[in-house]
């Protein structure tokens, strides 16, 4: 394994044709927008995706979905407690600075996630909190322009239970709401940061399997609120510094990335919009269509 010496960044566009891509539960499950009517994805919606992603290739997990889960385990103090020896650590009634290191270094070195994007391991019962800082960091995805939602309202064809008054009516929870995106181009940003990386032992090996994650993000995902196809990735670029710090920041690598509407009628396509991106002297650019 190599260890990653320099720092990283990337930015994944892609686009949502008549989907949900991330539903706020506290706005009746609508796509989330901000305050201008962008539409947003989380950055823990889209570790959900990652985790899964490198779940399917065979990465080992800890934050699993319930319903993807590849153990016996359900919830993640269990799959914590299923190592004999971080077990041991999160329960002893003191611990030094050196269980803690020790505790992350075990956990970082059984699951991608832990290692990547870090964890807190704080579960009722144990004595000892650990929190981990991963390496990787990913902005929450924003569109180009405001999107419109279209909401339609949708009734099943048949009663979750037998309407007691009159078994041949339906009942109230036959009707609901779906909601949409029409379509949207969106961006979002990430890093690695090679100082943390060391720590948790995240290797360039690691960030090379992340690369071609992000390739195939919507891979698997397919849902009622998104359709196999509804979600595309269209570009991923990845850049790589030549030190730990980087010639440039992170902010000033990810501005170098623009897309623009290119047709003034309403866009309906990536093809209604122009990706360019600004060369940055000295540093290393890789840019890639999604698969």
């Amino acid at each position: 394994m190599t260890s990653l010496k320099h720092k990283i960044d990337f930015a994944v566009v892609f686009t949502v044709d008549k989907a949900n891509p991330n539903g706020d539960p506290l706005n009746g499950n609508r796509p989330r927008q901000d305050f201008f009517g962008h539409g947003e994805v989380s950055d823990v919606a889209i570790k959900r995706k990652l985790r899964n992603r490198l779940q399917d290739e065979g990465e080992s997990i800890l934050v699993q979905s319930d319903e993807r889960r590849s153990d016996e385990y359900r919830s993640i103090k269990d799959r914590v407690d299923s190592v004999e020896e971080l077990r041991k650590l999160l329960t002893k009634s003191k611990a030094s600075g050196n269980d803690e290191q020790t505790a992350e270094m075990i956990a970082s070195d059984i699951w991608y996630d832990v290692r990547a994007f870090g964890q807190v391991f704080a579960f009722k019962g144990t004595k000892m909190s650990i929190g981990v800082r991963g390496p990787v960091s990913i902005h929450t995805a924003t569109s180009i322009d405001p999107v419109d939602i279209s909401s339609m309202q949708i009734t099943k064809s048949a009663n979750s239970t037998t309407n007691e008054k009159n078994p041949g009516q339906k009942t109230s929870d036959t009707m609901g709401n779906k909601h949409r995106v029409d379509f949207g181009v969106y961006v979002f940003y990430g890093s690695i940061n090679p100082q943390l990386a060391e720590r948790t032992g995240f290797t360039y090996e690691d960030a090379q399997k992340l690369k071609e994650t992000l390739k195939t993000l919507f891979a698997n995902d397919a849902s009622s609120a998104r359709p196999d196809g509804s979600m595309e990735v269209n570009k991923v670029y990845w850049w790589e510094h030549n030190s730990k710090l980087g010639q440039y920041s992170s902010a000033a690598v990810h501005r170098s990335v623009n897309v623009e509407r290119v047709k003034d009628d309403f866009p309906l396509s990536i093809e209604n919009y122009e990706i360019t991106v600004d060369q940055l002297d000295g540093l290393a650019e890789e840019a890639y269509d999604g698969l």
